[in-house]
């Protein structure tokens, strides 16, 4: 079944839960930003950092900031809400854990600082000052309060946007730059706030206006109606979510049996199978938390439709992403409704008995993939000795690693008398497909630039096989212990390999998939596709073959 549809152009559809979740998160992440930078303005003046606060507060205050920031914390805080109650157990990665504890600790940490600064306003026209935030606490017990509150929300934020954006490459690789970034703004914001405190200490406090007794009465009793309220309907929560399960437990509602490879558990009906594998101690890969950001916790499923589902919308945008098959569903997203088999396809992999960290494994990216490969290799190595076949290798390596290298790629393992090359770590996929290609035209003009002496030398002619295939793999280092290597696997490895073996029968030195070619924008130029039958792979696959093979060669294979 193929899950990829036809789009509706102009379709209106509600946001999905991620986008929502993104969106509100996106807006509170630039308010806190804001602040933070804000607040780093104190360093230099407190005229300075008032100034762009009294700018800052009017698009705040206004109704359209209005209903953007409380927008947007209703809504992320309704899905934090809705997203502890689905979990059926509380366990989750440690800094995960972390992430979800702080966000759930804000309202308690911000009560103080919006009662006192927005209620003031909204209730009494007091607008916030920098007057009143920093010289109103400055001892230490109202300044750690006060950092400790920016610190709580800065820190949550970037651990959802680590959490959401460690898998793509781009994040991957400016990673340091950002981690410096989510270290330095709040320890500027900090230096500000003490800056703008010491100056009031030399200059004097600058007059402002503050809230009456009875004011500050009124907003303190607020105050402590949201801590209470907020504090009340958490316990709540946590108490329903406790009596459900107890419930569960003790009413022995309808369960499921969930068979992993060599291992079957029980679970109640309504878990998703990640909480079935943390709930059992099955390590069970997810990268994105559990929010199908990533793909990394897909399972293969095998049982009856009724008891598997259909995919919600976020689940499936992700399988179609990575070309899932039919029978792969996302742990994080598939609750069962009854029996079913379910196999990992992501493990984590040991290190000397415990898991290894998640990310060492690596991430998924779009490549293109070529292999190249010496024809009759075998019946040269019976007549050469060892170090004449030890030279023709070190050459023929050379020649191909040289040519990818020039084209953009990575030269990636040297095996027998076979390369593999990876395109596509630093660039998208349409640009790897084109140095691809111009890696396989590089390598045929320098691999006839050598035959021509080649087979005087060595009494045979020199021919080389190549395949090229372009998708999604996982790339990163596999291995055991001290011995691993980087590499691709996946589908399109396998198939781009299978292509290369095929081109020993083609009246072509080069078999590359069509997709790969439409990728780089040149299939029109290669001539007509034609189905061919990959070993390993369940569909047909539309292949070109743009390089004719020297007339010669066909008997070589």
């Amino acid at each position: 079944m193929d899950r990829r549809s036809p789009p509706t152009p102009f379709s209106l559809r509600p946001p999905t839960r991620r986008n929502l979740r993104w969106v509100s998160g996106l807006v509170l992440m630039a308010y806190v930003t804001a602040h933070l930078l804000n607040h780093a303005l104190g360093i230099y003046s407190f005229a300075a950092a008032e100034t762009v606060l009294r700018g800052v507060q009017k698009f705040w205050h206004s109704g359209v900031g209005t209903a953007l920031l409380y927008g947007a914390a209703a809504t992320h805080l309704a899905l934090a809400v809705l997203a502890l109650w689905e979990r059926r157990t509380l366990r989750m990665p440690p800094l995960e854990g972390v992430r979800v504890l702080l966000g759930f600790a804000l309202p308690l940490l911000l009560a103080t600082h919006l009662t006192a600064m927005r209620g003031a306003y909204l209730a009494y026209g007091i607008e916030g000052s920098y007057v009143r935030v920093v010289w109103g606490l400055w001892d230490w017990q109202g300044a750690a309060a006060q950092l400790g509150m920016m610190l709580a929300a800065w820190a949550h934020g970037c651990l959802g946007l680590h959490f959401a954006l460690r898998v793509q490459p781009a994040y991957r690789r400016f990673s340091h730059l950002l981690l410096a970034v989510a270290v330095v703004l709040p320890l500027a914001a900090a230096m500000g706030f003490v800056s703008m405190g010491r100056e009031f200490q030399w200059t004097g406090v600058p007059p402002v206006v503050l809230p009456s007794a009875e004011q500050g009465q009124a907003l303190a009793a607020a105050e402590n109606y949201i801590k209470w309220g907020y504090g009340l309907a958490l316990l709540a929560l946590l108490a329903a979510r406790w009596g459900r399960n107890g419930f569960a437990r003790l009413s022995r509602q309808p369960s499921v049996t969930l068979r992993y490879p060599g291992r079957a558990v029980q679970v109640p009906r309504g878990w998703s199978v990640l909480e079935a594998s943390r709930s059992h101690g099955i390590d069970h890969v997810s990268i994105c938390g559990g929010r199908a950001r990533c793909s990394t916790c897909r399972v293969r499923v095998a049982g009856p439709a009724e008891h598997i589902g259909q995919p919600g919308r976020d689940e499936q945008r992700t399988l179609e992403r990575v070309r899932a098959p039919s029978d792969v569903r996302l742990a994080c997203q598939l609750r069962p409704r009854g029996d079913i088999e379910v196999t990992p396809l992501f493990a984590p992999r040991p290190n000397e008995g415990r898991p290894a960290p998640v990310g060492h494994f690596g991430r998924e990216h779009d490549v293109a993939i070529l292999f190249v490969d010496l024809r009759r290799w075998s019946g040269l190595s019976e007549r050469q000795w060892p170090f004449d076949l030890a030279y023709v290798l070190d050459r023929y390596f050379a020649t191909v690693g040289g040519a990818v290298r020039e084209s953009g790629g990575v030269p990636n393992q040297f095996i027998g008398d076979s390369v593999m090359a990876i395109f596509g770590l630093e660039c998208d996929l349409p640009t790897a497909c084109r140095q691809a290609l111009q890696a396989t035209a590089l390598i045929a003009e320098r691999m006839d630039a050598w035959s021509e002496g080649f087979e005087a030398q060595f009494g045979q002619r020199l021919e080389f096989g190549m395949g090229l295939h372009a998708g999604r793999a996982a790339v990163g280092e596999v291995g055991y212990l001290e011995t691993t290597t980087f590499t691709a696997i996946g589908e399109v490895v396998n198939t781009a390999s299978r292509l290369q073996d095929h081109s020993k029968m083609a009246a072509s030195r080069l078999v590359v998939s069509l997709f790969a070619a439409q990728q780089a924008g040149i299939a029109h130029t290669m001539g007509d596709a034609q189905t061919l039958a990959v070993r390993g792979r369940s569909e047909p696959l539309q292949v070109l073959y743009p390089q004719p093979a020297n007339p010669a060669a066909r008997s070589l294979a």
